[in-house]
């Protein structure tokens, strides 16, 4: 197996932590059974540092979805340094031409918002809802749709930006709105 390195000349992401080794997810799982949350989170965002850096886009979201999947407080230390990580996507979706398998985030969020299953189920459906805005709003929808085909299967109604931003009014997570008020709306 030929050992995996950062693409020479990569810009980083500068909304996530530095990685300046290989960092692979079974690196950081150890930290997700842990105690310290905030280690898991920041394990999160710099393994989808590392992994942007290796020209693996698709797979980089998908760790930001595990940070985002914890629940922390807006004055932990961690989120403190390193905010959730809705800059982090939106920085990755206008990068969408560089190097390596994007997929398509607008599809990805809204089947994750829709089949969300777990510990705080409705803050990870609203923070997949919020994704997938964010990805459709920077995406071309000519080449990222939505699945039509679950929207009239599941007789799905997608909710609207300003659902999204009140549903974390409505559960105290304002701190959150404002960060994704920053993005782009």
């Amino acid at each position: 197996m030929k050992p995996r390195r950062h693409i020479e000349g990569r810009e980083s992401c500068p909304f996530l932590p530095p990685a300046s080794s290989v960092i692979r997810p079974a690196d950081i799982r150890r930290l997700r059974d842990g105690d310290d949350r905030g280690a898991y989170y920041t394990g999160c965002l710099t393994c989808a540092q590392s992994l942007w850096l290796e020209g693996k886009p698709a797979q980089a979201l998908l760790q930001l979805n595990h940070a985002l999947a914890l629940d922390l407080d807006a004055g932990t230390p961690a989120v403190m340094q390193w905010p959730l990580p809705y800059r982090a996507k939106v920085w990755i979706f206008t990068r969408r031409h560089e190097t390596g398998f994007l997929g398509n985030p607008v599809r990805h969020y809204q089947h994750l918002a829709t089949r969300v299953s777990g510990p705080q189920r409705e803050l990870r459906s609203w923070r997949a809802w919020a994704c997938f805005h964010l990805a459709e709003h920077i995406l071309p929808a000519n080449e990222y749709p939505r699945d039509q085909q679950q929207i009239i299967q599941d007789n799905l109604t997608i909710p609207g930006w300003d659902e999204v931003m009140a549903a974390f009014h409505d559960d105290n997570k304002t701190h959150e709105a404002a960060l994704l008020a920053q993005c782009i709306f």
